[in-house]
């Protein structure tokens, strides 16, 4: 699993200082994605001591990290996000944008190390999280289960 890029971002989970790792070789390739680029195998590797070294630098900075992309590898993505949680004992919120089509019940993976839950490919005559006809959902992690929140998207 490798990153291609990261930034801080505001508008990816509602609420939240989000570091935004982006992860490379996307197996989706949705037609009008805003970031082709990565299908392609490229970035650097993500292991333990760059997931440290972001933890350190931006920790600080942001109250969640979403993982955007990785459905190549979605154990992969899991794993990560209780890395983040344990090394930040949970202080952290985590988060994952797959372009896959599920629900977080109906997911083959229990995803308990998401604090939020995006699925849907990207489909572009529905847009994206911000239009109400968007087949991408948001979810929010609610005691034992999730609540959708896309909603939240269009009252900006």
């Amino acid at each position: 699993m490798k990153v291609a890029s990261f930034d801080i971002v505001f508008q990816e989970i509602p609420g939240e200082v989000t570091l935004a790792l982006n992860l490379s070789n996307c197996p989706c390739h949705c037609p009008g994605c805003h970031s082709p680029h990565l299908a392609e195998d490229i970035g650097e590797e993500l292991d333990e001591a760059l997931m440290d070294g972001l933890i350190a630098r931006y920790g600080q900075m942001i109250t969640c990290m979403v993982f955007m992309g990785g459905d190549a590898e979605p154990e992969k993505v899991e794993q990560w996000a209780e890395y983040v949680k344990r090394g930040t004992k949970g202080t952290l919120k985590t988060a994952w944008y797959s372009g896959r089509s599920a629900e977080p019940e109906s997911y083959p993976m229990p995803l308990t190390s998401f604090d939020y839950v995006k699925f849907g490919p990207y489909i572009e005559h529905l847009g994206g999280l911000k239009s109400p006809t968007t087949n991408q959902h948001l979810y929010q992690r609610q005691n034992e289960g999730w609540r959708d929140i896309t909603s939240v998207f269009w009252k900006r």
